[in-house]
């Protein structure tokens, strides 16, 4: 799908960035996915459920653990995915006049087919680790809070950010943006964080940060 010609001054690609989380923004839920195929339901939880991710991610192994699932069936299940309608035409739509990045607190064991099916966007992410079994035995954060600091760190570098998520671990990301919003968040984190402007479409978000991006280069004129 090709979008008309806006009639208001194209961005500046060389100024702006555009931060989006992964899952739920542009492809499926992982774990819920795997929780369907599984039917181990308390594989369900996200971060929209258990905002403390360390929290979660020892469930999640525990839970793994206990059923005896590898890395290599979970990968098997997850190759069967697809990114959400309409998420590749909205990402070559930014990726043609923004740099975009995506910050997820996936793994790149977990994210190689859907990063294939979007035509390699740049993502940011974790590790797991792995034994020889297959067994997933931890994992490693690339660092606290890496969503804020990424960031925080294109900010210093006289960026100009905008970022969407749709969860408690991407607030501090929006936060920290020069212009955050939600996009197909759950309610209870909307209420829990009513300054971020919740949208329901890819053509929303579009005209959002197309919106965010003119005022703020206004304001910075």
């Amino acid at each position: 799908m090709l979008y008309p010609r806006q009639r208001i001054l194209e961005r500046r690609a060389d100024l702006d960035i555009v931060c989006l989380d992964l899952e739920g923004v542009l492809i499926p839920e992982i774990w819920v996915a795997v929780a369907e195929r599984t039917g181990i339901d308390a594989l369900k939880a996200t971060t929209r459920d258990i905002p403390d991710y360390n929290a979660l991610m020892q469930q999640r192994l525990r839970i793994l653990d206990e059923h005896g699932l590898t890395i290599g069936q979970i990968q098997s299940m997850i190759d069967g995915l697809a990114p959400l309608e309409g998420a590749k035409d909205f990402s070559d739509w930014l990726r043609g006049r923004y740099q975009l990045v995506i910050l997820s607190d996936t793994f790149y064991e977990f994210a190689q087919p859907f990063m294939r099916q979007l035509g390699w966007p740049t993502l940011l992410c974790h590790r797991l680790e792995i034994g020889d079994t297959g067994r997933i035995t931890g994992y490693r954060l690339r660092m606290p809070d890496h969503k804020r600091s990424a960031v925080a760190a294109f900010k210093q570098l006289n960026f100009t950010v905008l970022a969407a998520g749709d969860s408690f671990n991407d607030t501090s990301m929006l936060g920290e943006a020069d212009a955050g919003f939600f996009f197909r968040a759950p309610e209870k984190v909307t209420k829990e964080f009513p300054k971020f402007p919740q949208y329901q479409t890819y053509d929303q978000l579009r005209e959002a940060i197309l919106a965010a991006g003119h005022r703020l280069e206004a304001a910075s004129a």
